[in-house]
């Protein structure tokens, strides 16, 4: 299932256009994001949010920076259908890929059956996604005893976002992803961004601005920042969060520190050998990219 995963990650034929893969916002070349302030989707749209890291994504408590997702399988299939993004359908997503005849196979050797629906599509995928993991990074190395693998201004960076009770929001394995936290929690956040966080899920007023906290593995390679992708560089970025989360203004030497700790998550990224994709089959419908959806 991993393989056809794989496979269907790298894919355009997904999206309406036959231009756009999971892989073309969520680059596994550059940290799992596409690094640009909000995503560019069907037709040239701009997505109205960052695009998160897939990277160590599984170990969340909800998946979409609203939650709205509470698998990545489930993830998996809002894009596709999302009029922003890949701009298909369930239904012409299931058409391509069950007219393309190269795929029967792998749909066979994961399902039992070649049958192609679009929860099996999300399943592979999101089956694919759950190996995409950074475990090898110097700050574990450290925590597993090796007291060479960081640097001591990294070491001080660490001891200060201990101190100031930054793993409060950032915790768990990923140092993140475990908790929905208002973004501006003592001073409000200025953005032109029109998402309303959790709650243009749940659509309960206690819920605007919050926003499932980022993961920090691997924060050097993913920005720009926030859910607006409003700060492309780290020291800006620690420097906002300790003024709008812990009313306080961190000195230049602190947030070195800080950042140099961050740069101690980046880990070892995850070695993806490109799939060589089936061609279209005599009844897969050709993708017009220039004719805009309705």
């Amino acid at each position: 299932m991993q393989k056809l995963g794989r496979m269907l990650w790298f894919d355009p034929r997904l999206s309406r256009s036959g231009f756009i893969s999971c892989n073309s916002c969520h680059n596994l070349s550059t940290g799992g994001v596409d690094n640009l302030k909000t995503s560019v989707g069907d037709y040239w749209q701009q997505g109205p949010i960052n695009s998160p890291t897939v990277l160590n994504a599984e170990h969340q408590v909800a998946q979409f920076w609203d939650g709205r997702a509470s698998t990545l399988e489930e993830q998996a299939g809002g894009p596709i259908t999302n009029s922003k993004e890949m701009g298909a359908t369930h239904e012409l997503a299931v058409t391509v890929i069950d007219s393309i005849p190269g795929y029967k196979p792998y749909f066979r050797k994961a399902f039992g059956t070649d049958e192609v629906t679009f929860d099996r599509i999300t399943a592979s995928i999101g089956a694919f996604e759950k190996t995409l993991v950074t475990p090898d990074y110097p700050f574990a190395r450290y925590m597993k005893g090796d007291r060479n693998a960081i640097s001591e201004q990294q070491i001080r960076g660490w001891e200060t976002f201990k101190k100031y009770r930054c793993v409060t929001c950032h915790s768990g394995p990923n140092y993140g992803g475990k908790s929905f936290q208002k973004m501006g929690a003592v001073k409000d956040y200025e953005t032109t961004n029109p998402s309303l966080g959790r709650a243009d899920f749940t659509k309960r007023d206690r819920d605007r601005m919050f926003f499932k906290v980022p993961i920090l593995l691997n924060i050097e390679l993913t920005y720009p920042y926030f859910h607006d992708g409003a700060v492309s560089s780290l020291p800006e970025a620690v420097k906002i969060m300790g003024e709008l989360q812990l009313e306080r203004s961190f000195s230049p030497e602190q947030i070195a520190d800080i950042v140099a700790w961050l740069k101690s998550l980046t880990g070892k990224q995850p070695e993806i050998v490109l799939p060589k994709l089936p061609p279209n089959g005599p009844l897969t419908p050709i993708a017009e990219p220039w004719q805009k959806s309705n």
